[in-house]
C-alpha cells in the first residue's frame, strides 16, 4: 500500500511544487534583470534598425569591391553628417528667427495697444505694458538663474545622451560590419529548417527597412529642393533651413508631419506680409497632391509603401511602447512587419459586392487601369499576399515543397 492510499501526500507533490516555486523564481529574476537591461536592451533594438537600413548600402558598395568595414563607416558617416547639418541649419533658423521675434515685440505691443484703445475705446498706456514686459523679463532671468544652478544636472544628462549616442554607432558598426558573421552565428546553434525561416525574416526586413528608408530620404530631397525654389522667389527668410524642415518632417512623420512640417513657412511668409504666406500655403497644398499622385507611387513601387492611417498608428503604437524611440522605429519596424505578412499569410479572392467597390475597382471596369498590370512600373502599391516581384523571398508553400524533396533526397 502506498502512502497515497495511507492518506499522505503524493509522491508526485513535492517534485511538482519545486518545479512551480523554481518557474516562479526563474519568472521573477527575468523582469529583474529585464528592467535593469532595458536601457541595454534599448540601445541594442535602436542599433539593430539602423543596421538593416544601412546594410543595404553597404551591400551595395561590398559589390562594388570595397571592404565591408571601409562601406560601414562610410555610409555611417554620411548619415551621421545628413543628421548633423539638418540640426544644425535648423538650430541656426530658430536661434535667429526667436532673436528677430524678440527685437520685434516692443513694436508689435505698442500697435497691438493702439488697436485696443481705438477699438475699445480703452486708455492703456505702453508704459504700464512695457512694465509688465519687463516683470515678466526679470522672471525669465530668474528662471535663467535656476537653470544655470542646475548645470551639472544638465552636464550629466549631457554625458549620458553622447555615451548612448557612442554606445548605439558601436553597435550599429559591428551589426553590420560582421553581419554575414553574425548571422552564420546565429545560425549555427538552429535547425536548418529554422534557419531558412530566421534568414528569410532577416531578409525581408533588410530589403524592406532599407528600402522603405531610402525612399523616404529620396522624397524629402526632392521635397526640399521644391520648396526651397518656392520660399527664394517668395523671398521668404531662411529659405534652405525651412525647405530642409518640411523635407524631413513630412516624409519621417506620417500624416501630420506635412501640417507641422508645413506651418512654419506659412507662418514666417506671414511676417513678410499677407500674400507671401497665401502664396506659400497655395505652393504646399499643391506640392502635397503632385507628391501623393506622381512621386510617391513611382518611387515606393518597388519598396513598400504603408497606408498613412497604418503608419499613424504604428508611431503611436511605438511611442505607447518604447517612448520617442519607439515611435522613431515604428515605420520600418511597420514596414518589415507587413512586408513579413504579406509573404506568410494566404489571401483568397474576394466575392463581388457593392461594399467592395472602390475608386480603383470603378476606374477598372471603366478600363482606365488593368488592375492584373497595375503594379508593373506604374507604382502601384502590391496588397498585401500579393505575388512578390522578382527577387522577393518565394511563397512558404513553394519554399516547403522544396524542403521535402531536399528532405527525401
Amino acid at each position: 500500500m502506498t502512502d497515497s492510499d495511507k492518506g499522505g501526500m503524493p509522491a508526485w507533490l513535492p517534485r511538482a511544487m519545486f518545479l512551480a516555486v523554481a518557474t516562479v523564481i526563474g519568472f521573477a529574476v527575468a523582469g529583474w534583470l529585464f528592467l535593469q537591461l532595458r536601457g541595454l536592451l534599448m540601445l541594442l533594438l535602436v542599433s539593430l534598425f539602423l543596421a538593416l537600413a544601412l546594410e543595404p548600402a553597404v551591400n551595395w558598395l561590398q559589390q562594388h569591391r570595397w571592404p565591408r568595414g571601409l562601406a560601414t563607416g562610410v555610409v555611417m558617416l554620411g548619415a551621421l553628417g545628413a543628421l548633423v547639418t539638418f540640426l544644425s541649419v535648423l538650430g541656426s533658423m530658430l536661434v535667429g528667427q526667436v532673436l528677430e521675434f524678440a527685437a520685434q515685440i516692443p513694436a508689435m505691443s505698442r500697435a497691438l495697444l493702439s488697436w485696443v484703445n481705438t477699438t475699445f475705446n480703452t486708455d492703456f498706456e505702453p508704459e504700464l505694458l512695457l512694465a509688465e514686459m519687463t516683470d515678466v523679463s526679470g522672471q525669465l532671468n530668474r528662471w535663467a538663474s535656476s537653470a544655470a544652478e542646475n548645470a551639472w544636472g544638465a552636464g550629466t544628462a549631457l554625458l549620458t545622451l553622447l555615451f548612448n549616442g557612442l554606445a548605439v554607432a558601436l553597435f550599429t558598426f559591428y551589426l553590420t560590419a560582421d553581419g554575414p558573421r553574425f548571422r552564420r552565428t546565429l545560425c549555427s546553434v538552429l535547425p536548418p529548417r529554422t534557419q531558412r525561416e530566421v534568414l528569410r525574416a532577416w531578409e525581408i526586413a533588410v530589403s524592406k527597412t532599407g528600402g522603405y528608408i531610402y525612399s523616404r530620404a529620396l522624397l524629402a530631397l526632392v521635397s526640399t529642393l521644391a520648396h526651397f525654389a518656392a520660399l527664394m522667389v517668395l523671398d521668404v527668410d531662411y529659405a534652405f533651413a525651412l525647405a530642409l524642415w518640411v523635407g524631413v518632417l513630412s516624409q519621417f512623420i506620417p500624416t501630420v508631419g506635412t501640417y507641422i512640417g508645413g506651418a512654419l513657412p506659412v507662418v514666417v511668409a506671414l511676417i513678410g506680409g499677407v500674400w507671401p504666406a497665401v502664396w506659400m500655403l497655395v505652393f504646399i497644398t499643391v506640392y502635397q497632391q503632385f507628391e501623393n499622385y506622381v512621386l510617391q507611387p513611382r518611387i515606393t513601387a518597388r519598396t513598400l509603401d504603408m497606408h498613412p492611417a497604418v503608419a499613424f498608428g504604428a508611431v503611436l503604437a511605438g511611442a505607447a511602447v518604447l517612448g520617442a524611440p519607439g515611435a522613431l522605429l515604428a515605420l520600418p519596424a511597420g514596414a518589415s512587419l507587413q512586408a513579413f505578412l504579406g509573404v506568410y499569410i494566404r489571401r483568397y479572392e474576394v466575392a463581388g459586392h457593392p461594399l467592395l467597390d472602390g475608386p480603383e475597382e470603378e476606374r477598372a471596369a471603366r478600363g482606365d487601369a488593368d488592375p492584373a498590370g497595375a503594379g508593373e512600373g506604374e507604382g502601384v502599391r502590391t496588397p498585401l499576399g500579393a505575388d512578390p516581384p522578382a527577387g522577393a523571398p518565394e511563397h512558404p508553400e513553394g519554399a516547403a515543397e522544396k524542403h521535402e524533396k531536399a528532405r527525401e533526397t
